[in-house]
């Protein structure tokens, strides 16, 4: 969209240009640069070592658990898996607590491992798991909390630790979204029985595919070290089961230098996120959501909630302008957890009983941050989204036309 005044008809909804010739995505996709990646190949092809807990592996693991501050961390297929492995490593039989706001494979990993879910809300407002939320969903026969970190925050792990410590039963953490985050209390990594982060493209410290699993509980380790494959254990432990979760030698080559870059990646993402602030501060109805629980935040997402009567318009309506325009936002968690397949059935008791999950899976979106992602870019999205709201009546009629298949298609600009 051209600066100076602008008119409904600039919009791409509306037959204008896009304003971003290539799509901006929400995901980090932080790549190393080529030299350093040729070389990190180049020396597992001499090796001729490409996985079953090689060299490379053994270092990342080594560099996770001091940049951590844990003492054991266990490089996984993927975080999913890796979830699975805590809770099949643990023991843990029976009901397992669960925030309905999640990525769905949080819940699915625990009933892979064979446990029934209790599905709990989050606060409304930092979207995180509480031991008030925590407590409302507390059943006598609850043998596990898993608690989720979000938007490069966190929930408060040291009082959800102490209320899970008062009713006898294990912590964990997804914190797939959290890895690099500082709470008062520690680095994240070292709370609960277990941590598992991910290190999929979309993060900020990228594997392209994997995750790891951090614990200072070292004969759990020994256990799941057992449990991810015949190699790289130390001792023999007896285990349920041993799958293939290990990590191939490219992986943790791109981990070893996505690593490296962290503080970078970091420092860019927070430089983004000031521009955001300052870009959409003073639109009214859209609210930054800001990380909770941490001194320092990865800031690998950005994070906004849409209030439709303040903005003139749905957070659903608005995410369809900014795609014509080549910006792919998102809704992330939408429905929660508790309204998707299979628990919207196995587990109605859920669909109407989490009203703040509701509300924030009806009002959050996601703005592009990550590598692709410039400053200049950020205060053209901010423009947009105060434009859409200034225009919202055309752009809302515009958008009523084409799901009734009467008006303008936004796919003959070149929205995906």
């Amino acid at each position: 969209m051209a600066s100076g005044k602008v008119k409904a008809l600039d919009f791409a909804l509306l037959g204008g240009e896009r304003s971003f010739a290539t799509n901006l995505p929400v995901g980090q996709l932080n790549f190393p640069s080529w030299g350093r990646y040729v070389a990190s190949m180049r020396s597992i092809f001499d090796r001729q070592y490409y996985t079953n807990h090689g060299p490379l592996v053994q270092e990342l693991e080594e560099r996770l658990e001091a940049f951590l501050g844990t003492r054991n961390v266990l490089t996984v297929s993927n975080a999913t898996v890796g979830l699975y492995l805590v809770a099949k490593a643990l023991g843990l039989k029976g009901k397992v607590i669960v925030p309905a706001f999640t990525f769905i494979a949080t819940a699915q990993a625990m009933s892979w491992a064979g446990l029934d879910l209790v599905f709990c809300d989050v606060d409304l407002g930092t979207h995180h798991v509480t031991p008030r939320t925590a407590n409302g969903a507390w059943e006598h026969d609850v043998t596990a909390i898993l608690g989720v970190n979000l938007w490069g925050g966190s929930c408060d792990p040291s009082s959800l630790e102490e209320w899970a410590e008062d009713r006898k039963c294990p912590v964990l953490f997804d914190s797939a979204q959290a890895f690099g985050c500082n709470t008062e209390h520690g680095p994240i990594g070292h709370f609960g029985q277990a941590e598992v982060f991910s290190f999929h493209a979309t993060k900020i410290v990228s594997s392209t595919e994997g995750g790891c699993i951090s614990t200072d509980d070292d004969d759990l380790a020994e256990r799941i070290r057992n449990m991810r494959s015949n190699y790289g254990i130390r001792a023999d432990r007896p285990v349920p089961l041993t799958i293939n979760a290990r990590m191939s030698e490219a992986q943790a080559a791109i981990a070893l230098l996505s690593l490296e870059d962290f503080n970078t990646n970091r420092v860019h993402n927070e430089l983004l996120r000031r521009s955001y602030e300052n870009g959409l501060a003073e639109i009214p109805g859209v609210k930054v959501v800001e990380p909770t629980s941490v001194i320092r935040s990865n800031n690998q997402y950005l994070v906004c909630e849409i209030d439709p009567e303040q903005f003139a318009m749905s957070r659903d309506n608005l995410l369809s302008v900014l795609k014509s325009e080549g910006v792919i936002a998102r809704r992330y968690v939408t429905p929660g957890v508790h309204r998707t397949v299979p628990y919207a059935i196995t587990h109605a008791q859920y669909r109407e009983a989490l009203r703040n999950t509701d509300a924030i899976c009806a009002k959050v979106l996601q703005l592009p941050v990550g590598s692709l992602v410039t400053e200049d870019d950020v205060e053209s999205i901010a423009q947009l989204v105060l434009q859409a709201h200034a225009f919202a009546p055309e752009l809302q009629s515009a958008l009523l036309d084409h799901e009734n298949g009467t008006g303008f298609s936004v796919h003959s600009q070149g929205m995906p």
